[in-house]
């Protein structure tokens, strides 16, 4: 529940985290956040290293679609249940053999003869790869009681980082080694992780009710949401709580190049410290969360996150200083990693065991809006403010979530919700 749980002794806790489950549930992250980047950056730099022109590449970032629109399909994965493993396993294993075709597809284009041919496999291998999204997201939110939502969150983030880490990072640096399809090819082979991990996973109890047409798999999620008391409003606490964090984000690195710290020091302290920083931030989040509840996770870490922004003031007042940025990023990053996991797990606990990958890939595609829309104007607001006045909206930008959380908590909102989607 998002009320206040009888607190876990520190035994409890250990036992949840170190179960099989969140195994699972870490793995399943880690092979979620490997395909990203394999259509992104690392793509980009294959068809840059094979000629193809600037104006092409820039056109392959439409094969990211399937990402956001991944709720047009998730009902699907609701309503049929196939053939073997149950409903949601046997839907992972289907998505992530598909997927290992996808990237073997993609490992044997060739950008500088047949760009369309690249992209046709790019944009498959984004439709499986947001389809395993909506069936892991999906599995966690089911097996796992609504308490461990924060510790199973953290684990999740922190194991797509990886993956991401491990495609782009290692993908780039095995490029100066291996030609690019052998390396696409050695990261279709790291999705086997995947499939071993859906095959000897445990598969979550089959909720009762769950759609028997497709029609209800498309329409009841929407009404089932709708029905809750102030489902508007949870909706714009959602769309508000991570607001300012995600403003302050979109600048920061022309932000430490103004201040005058160079690209070495950029990359060693806020993209490598910065990484294992949000990784443990994501780790204390979640077992905090096992303690004291989510809806308090979320009043501190809120404010935390609020907090951490309103720091950049005082590095745009100190300047360059290499230990100023360190611990800025430190402040910030682990702040930004506890926010995560409370705002991860709450969603999870909004959702209906019965459609549960249709409400997720909702309420996740929701999460998504304010990294487009609040961050389009920030290079403007930051021209005309000022670097310390800007962070300074940043933070307050924090408010109005905090104060559409006061106010669902005091009607008790948060708790009725939790427990109807139960």
């Amino acid at each position: 529940m998002t009320g206040s749980p009888e607190p876990r002794t520190a035994r409890a806790i250990a036992r949840s985290v170190l179960s099989g489950r969140m195994l699972v549930v870490a793995l399943m992250g880690f092979v979620s956040g490997l395909p990203l980047l394999l259509t992104g950056s690392v793509l980009q730099a294959w068809m840059k290293d094979a000629g193809v022109d600037l104006a092409t590449i820039g056109w392959f970032a439409l094969a990211g679609l399937p990402y956001t629109l991944k709720f047009v399909w998730a009902p699907l994965l609701d309503r049929y249940v196939p053939v073997a493993l149950g409903r949601r396993r046997g839907w992972l294993l289907l998505v992530q053999v598909a997927l290992i075709g996808a990237l073997v597809l993609l490992a044997g284009s060739d950008p500088a003869a047949s760009p369309l041919g690249v992209a046709i496999a790019a944009l498959l291998v984004t439709f499986f790869s947001a389809s395993q999204d909506i069936a892991v997201d999906a599995y966690r939110r089911e097996v796992l009681a609504d308490d461990e939502q924060g510790i199973g969150a953290a684990l999740a983030v922190n194991g797509y980082r990886l993956g991401m880490l491990l495609a782009s990072g290692g993908g780039l640096i095995l490029a100066d080694h291996w030609a690019f399809p052998t390396v696409y090819l050695f990261m279709a082979g790291c999705m086997l992780v995947g499939v071993a991990t859906t095959l000897l996973a445990p598969e979550p109890a089959a909720p009762a009710g769950r759609p028997r047409s497709l029609r209800e798999a498309v329409i009841e999620p929407f009404a089932d949401y709708f029905r809750r008391p102030d489902a508007v409003a949870i909706l714009l606490f959602i769309l508000l709580y991570k607001i300012g964090d995600a403003m302050a984000a979109h600048m920061t690195t022309p932000f430490y190049l103004d201040v005058g710290f160079t690209k070495t020091e950029i990359g060693a302290v806020v993209k490598l410290f910065g990484f294992w920083a949000t990784v443990l931030g994501g780790l204390v989040g979640g077992i905090v969360i096992l303690r004291l509840g989510i809806v308090r996770a979320l009043w501190g870490f809120g404010i935390l996150q609020a907090l951490s922004t309103a720091a950049f003031v005082l590095l745009a007042v100190v300047g360059p200083d290499l230990g100023a940025l360190t611990a800025v990023i430190a402040f910030e990053n682990l702040s930004s990693g506890l926010g995560t996991s409370a705002y991860v797990a709450f969603m999870a606990t909004l959702t209906n065991r019965r459609f549960t990958a249709t409400q997720y890939a909702l309420l996740s595609s929701l999460m998504g809006i304010p990294r487009v829309l609040a961050a389009a104007p920030t290079g403007w607001l930051a021209v005309e403010l000022g670097w310390a006045a800007f962070f300074l909206g940043c933070a307050l930008a924090a408010v109005p979530g905090l104060w559409v959380l006061g106010w669902l908590q005091r009607r008790g909102t948060l708790q009725r919700a939790a427990e109807v989607a139960a």
